[in-house]
């Protein structure tokens, strides 16, 4: 490692590195890594990776040192006392707050991502030292428990790999994903690769044939350039097929050509030279050197039919381009210079400091995670002000997350929408190109059911926290009303009740000002004659009952929904059950119907009981901006249930196709609630659609069930609707 760094900065000072790496491995001694190996092995690794990337000497200290913390009795200010003030902020904010008590995993994860995403905009390179440091663990995964390499590659795909693409680290983010892909879903990952190598020697001599072409062809117009052949990576290939509902075969850019080039000029020239000697494929010219993605990532994208008709994608750049194409902020290092934090004009951390912002006053751990995995997708739609300022939203957008990219004023008091000079519904969905006018109300506020189709975080955050608030001030409202009714009722003078009276109360309820004692009130966490008999005991009737204990979250939210129980008091499908409450009325809400084995939330409605949804639910989002009507659910133990669940199937149109989908639902001893099949026409291609509703006993015979399907040949997709 030190001959790596001294081959890269030949003047620094390597003596610190010795120092950190003795540190590292004395405190590491007799730890061991799963594979067995000795468990310096790991930091050692990760500080190669970090080295690779032409990292400063401080990021390579941390890859070092990132575990002591968190694995040994070393405390952060060892690390200040020995290494100095930048790398004990680096190793902090790598570390995991794995010692601390949390209520759950899942709050232990939001909070570890939470300060790491803090983290970053004080210094960029933590999140570097976290991500060479994911990416090790990732190539020796295989030695953990099956239901830890599940956990780790998930983590990795929503999150890690998307924060790689937002820092324009391409080369990061291809292999995590890959990685990850192959522990998710083994049997998917074969698929793909079994048939990208089943014609690997065909498309390396169609690769090398049109490369030959294209240099030539480059050469006689005088353009200097390198040319580079390619196949599309696993998972790459799995989204297009996933999200077109394709098979392979129509995967156009599945092959694709690379032409680095010299200048901006040559890029077009380039261009010129690949049209001209094969047709374009109509709509798939992208031209990102005009407009570059938000991380900043440049190229010209067109695919084309090439020799026997066989099409291929064509990437065209710079050489700078392609080195920020590959690593990403990695590739223009300020440290140099002092600076520590990323540029202000940087937009490939633009988005970082809208997570900050809205961050903030999200507590809620599930809610930040359901939100951060959504802003970290990356953007897709290209739109433009009537001035010209281009906006860039994510695929499916609409007017009000436009509206809200623009400030929270435009979006809070948005009442219209004009797209390209004609007047459009709130719910359109943006376009590239579309250029967007919004309309405005002075006093106008948000509605809850913008909520339903709104796409970014911000604005979802921004029109929870002014209906909130709203919300608030009706509860308090109420609240009062409700405190003034009660007194009447039982000869209370609320004249008499001091201001410190209604603190001291306020406090016993877990509250600190008196406004929050109200709303509480109104929302019907507790009764105004508690209140009253807790803040004036005196006054209260002889025969008043004592004043309840304040109860637990989850005791209130029980106690909220079990007046709404059935009338014979039994839960309504008697597979599942309030964490720490019985005896109420609940249901699978229809929406997204959750079967045992999906992680789910319950959902306190008024007057029906407790919905329960699957967390990954598109209606969550929605129903949950109110956190004082979120429950904690859980699957009773009783695993003989069976669970009706709708999946579709879109296969080729060919004879014995239903006959060997029904075979495999055979096979699975699986019964057959209801079937439909029809022919049918998408993205040009034909086929046919299957629709059919299967019993079964869990998410993992669904998920087998799902996966035998895929392997028939001519399935191009199945999937579970959740709407």
């Amino acid at each position: 490692m030190l001959n790596k760094v001294r081959e890269i900065r030949p003047k620094e000072d390597l003596a610190p590195l010795e120092t950190a790496y003795r540190f590292a491995s004395r405190n590491h001694t007799l730890q061991l890594r799963s594979s067995g190996e000795p468990y310096m092995v790991h930091p050692l690794a990760v500080s190669h990776i970090l080295a690779d990337m032409r990292m400063d000497m401080v990021t390579i200290e941390t890859g070092l040192l990132h575990d002591v913390v968190e694995d040994t009795s070393v405390t952060i200010e060892e690390i200040r006392r020995q290494f100095g003030e930048e790398v004990a902020r680096c190793v902090d904010g790598a570390t995991k707050l794995s010692k601390l008590d949390f209520f759950s995993k899942e709050d232990r994860q939001a909070e570890s991502v939470r300060k790491m995403l803090l983290a970053m905009v004080t210094d960029i390179r933590v999140i570097i030292v976290k991500l060479a440091d994911r990416l090790h663990n990732m190539r020796t995964l295989g030695y953990l428990s099956p239901d830890r390499q599940e956990r780790i590659a998930r983590e990795t795909i929503e999150i890690y790999a998307p924060i790689a693409h937002r820092l324009g680290m391409g080369k990061v983010r291809v292999e995590l994903e890959d990685l990850a892909f192959q522990y998710l879903d083994p049997v998917q990952y074969q698929e793909i690769v079994k048939a990208i190598d089943s014609q690997r020697r065909s498309n390396e001599e169609f690769l090398a044939e049109i490369q030959q072409t294209v240099t030539e062809e480059l050469k006689a117009e005088g353009i200097p350039a390198r040319v580079q052949g390619r196949v599309k990576r696993a998972y790459s290939v799995y989204q297009k097929i996933k999200r077109q509902k394709i098979t392979i075969d129509q995967v156009y850019d599945l092959l694709a050509l690379r032409i680095i080039t010299d200048s901006v000029k040559n890029c077009y020239g380039a261009l010129g030279v690949i049209h001209n000697k094969w047709h374009p494929v109509p709509g798939r010219i992208k031209d990102f050197i005009a407009i570059p993605r938000p991380n900043r990532y440049q190229s010209l994208h067109t695919s084309v039919l090439g020799p026997h008709g066989h099409p291929f994608e064509v990437q065209i750049r710079t050489e700078e381009m392609h080195r920020i194409s590959e690593e990403g902020i990695a590739a223009h290092w300020k440290y140099k210079e002092g600076k520590t934090g990323p540029a202000e004009d940087d937009q490939r951390i633009a988005w970082l400091r809208h997570l900050v912002e809205w961050q903030r006053d999200m507590q809620d751990p599930t809610e930040f995670m359901a939100t951060l995995k959504v802003e970290l997708y990356p953007e897709e739609v290209y739109t433009f002000t009537p001035r010209g300022r281009v906006i860039v939203l994510p695929r499916d957008a609409t007017p009000i997350d436009f509206a809200y990219a623009i400030h929270s004023d435009v979006g809070n008091t948005c009442v219209g929408a004009k797209v390209s000079g004609r007047i459009v519904p709130l719910r359109y969905l943006l376009k590239n190109g579309d250029i967007v006018e919004i309309m405005t109300q002075q006093n106008h506020l948000p509605s809850k059911d913008w909520l339903l189709f709104v796409k970014t975080p911000r604005a979802r955050n921004k029109i929870k926290h002014v209906i909130n608030a709203t919300e608030r001030e009706k509860a308090i409202e109420i609240g009062e009303k409700y405190l003034e009714k009660e007194a009447r009722r039982l000869g209370v003078e609320l004249a008499k009740i001091s201001k410190a009276d209604y603190e001291r109360v306020a406090a016993v309820y877990g509250h600190s000002k008196i406004e929050d004692l109200y709303a509480g009130l109104g929302y019907g966490r507790f009764s105004a004659r508690d209140i009253l008999r807790n803040a004036a005991p005196a006054q209260m009737p002889a025969d008043a009952p004592e004043p309840r204990r304040p109860a637990r979250d989850a005791e209130q939210a029980a106690e909220a929904a079990q007046a709404a129980r059935l009338a014979s008091g039994r839960n309504g499908e008697g597979i599942v059950k309030v964490k720490g409450g019985e005896d109420v009325m609940i249901y699978r809400a229809k929406c997204c119907n959750p079967i045992r084995g999906d992680a789910i939330i319950g959902y306190v409605t008024r007057g029906k009981g407790i919905a329960v949804h699957a967390v990954a639910c598109p209606n969550v989002q929605s129903l949950l901006y109110e956190v004082e009507r979120r429950i904690d659910v859980e699957w009773e133990r009783a695993a003989g249930d069976c669970f009706q669940v709708k999946v579709i199937v879109r296969t080729d149109d060919r004879p014995g196709m239903l006959n060997q989908l029904t075979s495999v639902l055979s096979n699975e001893d699986t019964n057959i609630r209801t079937l439909e099949a029809r022919a049918a026409e998408e993205t040009g291609h034909y086929g046919a659609i299957v629709e059919m509703t299967v019993d079964v006993r869990d998410k993992k015979q669904l998920e087998r069930l799902v996966a035998a399907m895929r392997r028939i040949s001519g399935v191009r997709d199945v999937e579970r609707p959740m709407n």
